[in-house]
């Protein structure tokens, strides 16, 4: 395990209050275990804003499977980025639409790219990315 290091942080009181309110919400155990992940998550979101590093995540996408030919153009992008993909999930929701989440691992680069590609596909309802990385 890592050495951990200790500093302090001077803040205003109101701001404390509300970051206590949010710690025992959340159900972590102490203010630097909050500290930590909060860090962690700032350091993810700005690999994948700037597209730098490896990256790891899933994709969920909601689609109408009678829409256009969406199936057939959502696995042709499966494919052109199968470096990335790890596993994909099916689920059938109703008569007309279905759910896949994606899992995704490689760089923030490649990962925008299937992101964006998915998402341009015409019967495509929503595609919401959630990424992280190894901090």
């Amino acid at each position: 395990m890592e050495k951990l290091v200790r500093f302090g942080v001077a803040v205003p009181e109101s701001l404390l209050e509300e970051f206590d309110h949010w710690i025992k919400r959340s159900g972590m155990p102490n203010r630097s275990n909050a500290l930590r992940q909060l860090i962690r998550q700032s350091i993810s979101r700005n690999r994948w804003e700037e597209g730098a590093g490896t990256v790891f995540g899933t994709l969920t996408i909601l689609y109408d499977h009678h829409s256009h030919d969406v199936s057939a153009e959502l696995t042709n992008v499966q494919h052109d980025f199968g470096d990335v993909i790890v596993c994909t999930s099916h689920v059938h929701l109703d008569h007309a639409h279905c759910l896949e989440a994606i899992v995704l691992r490689g760089s923030a680069k490649e990962i925008r790219e299937f992101v964006k590609a998915i998402s341009s596909i015409k019967g495509i309802n929503t595609a919401d990315p959630v990424i992280t990385t190894t901090v």
